[in-house]
């Protein structure tokens, strides 16, 4: 989550604030143990966490309101995308100019699929000028849309952050595990990929890092990730550990425990590992800001000969927060990280957004449930509820008109040239913030294992598998995925339709057959409709696979490679579609 990305504010603010840094930083040095920072950093750090504290105060306020009648500004921010993009050649064949309402534009536009735009999107890479939107840029990571993440949510969260955690507020520095994506080309040389911005982008946000700016260069995500542990660990007062998703933090410190040692003796000695093929420019950089650190090595080699289990708050005793998404297909990398490595510390899981931007924004920082509140401003949505989601021409509700105890797919027009689209995410609304509806993520609508039409969810697949595993001794589930059969060919072992599932567990090197048989009762029990095909005998039984140690870790590289993906942005998927990718885990198959 990127804090903020320039400051232009000096003079007044930068005097007052001056004023009091040398206390402050006698303050923190004193409390925090940490090291002395340049004044100019703590200064510029202390400026950041004042801007933007008070952008998130106004933007609060500004949401508070606009929840307050959502009809008018849902309708507000349909028609001026609609202006804006009034004049493309896609405005123009659907004359958004005279659209004069968001009935109009629902009775005129058809509800989307990525299938709609791609010979559109294929004419821009070429290419071709304003045919969707204004800009000359592909669709998503427009500069609307990033405005919009960065004021509608980030500055709200941080706002909800501060408040639920004041120690966040203070001048400890943040662990962020980015990794710097490749972008690629179109054959106009239009830039193709993730938001390639890096804290390194900023002065002003990376004094918030402990991660360099050099760091940030390297190509490698293996590289990377080692730079981010050792400056992680040079500093025993960082404050918070922050990524796009708990999955990302959860393997940073599966790494940490196959690499400690090795990074205590790069700390001890003030050097970096040769073991990393980095540039000789980048790695006299970074070396330059290495010194002999005995009494820190020796403090970390104390701290992991004790177990890791609570590792993250020995290494780290005045952590605050882990920021990261842990809803969704992150949910149990978060259940482990809280259960092992980051045991007591607090969690928030503060955005719902999707490559198409942002949707949602949780307030409520402290509760265990990931609840988010729909952000008015930010996309048009509509919403069909899950009754109709087969129907070929089904009908949208609109915000004010969802209710409570229901599930609906996503409908969104966004500021990146979207219209009427749909997401594949299924949202239930769990409540409404005045008039607002606030939603719990379900499941995707890809994601859905269904043999014979049963329609199995991931939400309902994993709940049915915690319970297995929690009647499994000495079992943890670190990662799965699962496989319809027809899928894999003859190599899925059985006649009858059926589920293959691929586990990592920690604690058990192997499962007897009526304890892997416990995973298809458990399902059974919790939908009434797999256990009718069951007794049927039109779905056979799961087959269930133990796969070796890092398995999942090594498939979502092939799936990053795959699909061009960041590691900042990828979503482990729980239903796999491609053979190459089943039978992949089937060669990782221990038992």
């Amino acid at each position: 989550m990127a804090l903020i990305m320039s400051l232009p504010l000096a003079g007044a603010l930068a005097l007052s604030a001056a004023a009091g840094m040398a206390l402050i930083f006698k303050d923190i040095s004193s409390k925090l143990g940490a090291k002395k920072r340049p004044l100019g950093s703590l200064l510029s750090q202390y400026l950041a966490v004042k801007v933007v504290g008070w952008l998130g105060r106004r933007q609060r306020r500004k949401l508070d309101k606009d929840t307050c009648n959502v009809k008018q500004v849902q309708e507000e921010t349909l028609l001026k995308r609609l202006r804006k993009h009034g004049d493309t050649c896609y405005g123009t064949e659907y004359d958004f100019r005279s659209i004069k309402d968001s009935a109009d534009f629902r009775a005129r536009h058809p509800i989307t699929t990525y299938e709609h735009y791609r010979k559109l999107i294929e004419r821009i890479a070429a290419g071709e000028d304003k045919l969707i939107i204004p800009e000359n840029a592909m669709l998503l990571s427009t500069k609307d849309t990033n405005t919009e993440f960065f004021l509608q949510g980030v500055t709200v969260c941080l706002d909800a952050m501060r408040k639920a955690f004041p120690g966040t507020e203070s001048l400890q520095r943040t662990t962020k595990f980015f990794y710097t994506p490749t972008l690629r080309q179109s054959e106009a040389g239009i830039p193709i990929g993730p938001n390639s911005s890096t804290p390194a982008s900023s002065r002003h946000m990376l004094n918030l890092y402990t991660t360099p700016a050099p760091a940030f260069e390297v190509p490698s995500e293996k590289d990377t990730l080692y730079l981010h542990l050792l400056f992680a660990l040079k500093d025993p007062a960082v404050g918070t550990l922050e990524s796009n998703f708990a999955s990302t933090v959860f393997y940073a410190f599966a790494a940490l425990q196959e690499l400690w040692q090795e990074l205590a003796e790069d700390i001890e000695r003030g050097t970096i590992s040769n073991g990393l093929a980095l540039d000789p420019k980048v790695r006299s950089r970074l070396e330059a800001l290495m010194s002999p650190d005995p009494k820190r090595a020796s403090q970390i080699r104390a701290h992991f000969q004790d177990g890791f289990r609570g590792i993250a708050k020995r290494l780290w005793p005045n952590l605050n927060l882990v920021l990261a998404v842990d809803s969704g297909s992150n949910q149990i990398y978060g259940e482990m990280l809280r259960e092992s490595y980051c045991q007591g510390v607090p969690f928030y899981s503060p955005f719902y957004a999707a490559t198409e931007g942002l949707i949602g924004v949780n307030l409520w920082p402290e509760e265990p449930s990931r609840r988010y509140l729909l952000c008015p401003r930010s996309m048009f949505c509509e919403f069909l509820p899950e009754s109709s989601l087969e129907q070929d021409d089904p009908h949208t509700l609109l915000m004010q008109e969802v209710k409570e105890g229901h599930n609906y797919e996503l409908v969104i027009t966004n500021a990146s040239g979207l219209y009427r689209y749909r997401v594949g995410d299924i949202v239930k609304v769990v409540g409404f913030h005045n008039q607002c509806p606030i939603i719990e993520f379900q499941y995707r609508r890809g994601q859905m294992l269904s043999v014979r039409g049963e329609k199995v969810s991931e939400h309902l697949f994993l709940a049915a598998l915690k319970k297995a595993v929690s009647q499994w001794p000495g079992a943890q589930l670190v990662d799965y995925c699962c496989v319809e059969s027809g899928i894999m060919g003859d190599s899925s072992g059985g006649s009858d339709p059926h589920y293959q599932v691929f586990l990592e567990l920690k604690g058990v090197r192997n499962l007897r057959e009526e304890q892997r048989y416990k995973l298809d009762m458990c399902l059974q029990q919790d939908s009434a409709v797999y256990k009718s095909f069951r007794i049927k005998g039109s779905i056979g039984p799961m087959r269930v696979h133990l796969v070796a140690p890092g398995a999942f870790s090594e498939l979502s590289k092939k799936m990053m490679s795959f699909s061009n993906t960041s590691p900042n942005t990828f979503k482990m998927h729980r239903v796999i579609r491609r053979k190459e990718f089943a039978d992949f885990l089937l060669g990782k198959t221990v038992s």
